[in-house]
């Protein structure tokens, strides 16, 4: 019998993982993972924490607690913080997967005798020609394969995804079956550790506020905003457009955290870029040789591009064959059909 740490955050989509990874015969153990969350934020990790205790109950399954808070708070909130600092708009989500779910509580996992990981995410895994492949879930409106892109051979090959072929419909149906405690709990919403408090709440404990200037694109001084780090490209609210005959909607088109200003634009369309250099590239199976044609996301749930890989002294650019509102920090994940190839993170807009 195959033993499978599951990772049960407390809520309904790993525990339906654990319920349906016991049905099918694994020796389930359910694994809490605590993370890092600030003191001046209403903690949610306590309660979560005794909801995959029951969970743990109602199915009789053993249960343990890993505490990886502290390597969440130098892994992934210091460098989300440090990332805003520079005016970068980085992804929590895919660092936590990378670091924390399938590097720490992975390693954990093996070392502990486990044969597989299993959690929550709404993707798949495949094995074709000797290679594993991750793939969107069959739910397109839950898929999180965006998130996973940075996973390699050694983290797909020893992990599980039971809900990547159900739907969230089938599986809040599921959780009722088997009657688990969660199965009337709301989905949590946002970043973990932040809780119900915006991006911008949470900077500004780290990053205090200081007035900045807004510019046009003509470079004349229109407003004022309270911090250039808590912006990004593309935004239209968080500043404010003091001169007259600027009524209009105005768009973030670039961020200068150095200087602490921003310029703006009333046409949304001078945000967009078509290309964009993009480090820490990463593929899932063997590396492509470029140029090659892929398709691309660049936020979750974004819409796909049909993009040009190409790579000239050292420097991987992504070639758009239209506009598309860029931010640096932002992951770029490069997709053929269904499956995910593989991604990087926009270093800088051409």
């Amino acid at each position: 019998m195959k033993k499978v740490f599951v990772g049960l955050s407390g809520g309904v989509d790993s525990a339906v993982s654990a319920a349906l990874l016991k049905e099918r015969g694994y020796d389930v153990t359910g694994v809490f993972i605590k993370i890092w969350q600030p003191e001046f934020i209403e903690c949610s990790w306590r309660e979560d924490r005794l909801d995959a205790m029951r969970v743990a109950v109602a199915l009789g399954v053993p249960f343990r607690e890993i505490d990886l808070s502290e390597e969440y708070k130098r892994g992934i909130v210091e460098k989300m913080i440090a990332g805003y600092a520079r005016g970068i708009t980085p992804n929590p989500d895919v660092l936590c997967n990378k670091a924390i779910k399938f590097g720490s509580f992975l390693s954990y996992a093996l070392s502990e005798g486990a044969d597989y990981i299993a959690t929550g995410h709404y993707a798949r895994v495949r094995q074709r020609n000797g290679a594993f492949e991750l793939l969107r879930g069959i739910d397109r409106a839950k898929d999180q394969s965006y998130f996973l892109y940075m996973l390699g051979q050694a983290e797909l090959s020893k992990t599980l995804f039971p809900l990547g072929d159900i739907t969230k419909k089938e599986t809040r149906h599921l959780a009722q079956q088997f009657d688990l405690p969660v199965a009337n709990k709301r989905d949590s919403q946002g970043l973990c550790f932040v809780g119900e408090v915006t991006i911008p709440e949470f900077l500004s404990r780290f990053l205090p506020p200081s007035e900045g200037v807004v510019f046009d694109m003509a470079g004349e001084r229109i407003g004022t905003h309270e911090g250039a780090a808590f912006l990004t490209i593309g935004q239209r609210h968080g500043f404010r457009i003091s001169m007259p005959g600027h009524g209009k909607p105005h768009y973030v088109v670039s961020v200068d955290t150095t200087n602490n200003s921003i310029t703006v634009s009333e046409r949304r369309e001078d945000a967009a870029k078509t290309d964009c250099d993009i480090e820490d590239t990463h593929f899932i199976g063997n590396s492509i040789p470029m140029p090659f044609d892929a398709s691309a996301q660049v936020r979750y749930h974004g819409e796909e591009m049909p993009v040009v890989i190409e790579s000239s002294d050292g420097t991987v650019r992504a070639r758009f064959t239209a506009p598309i509102i860029l931010s640096p920090g932002q992951s770029l994940v490069l997709y053929r059909e269904d499956v995910c190839i593989g991604g990087g993170i926009i270093e800088s807009l051409q």
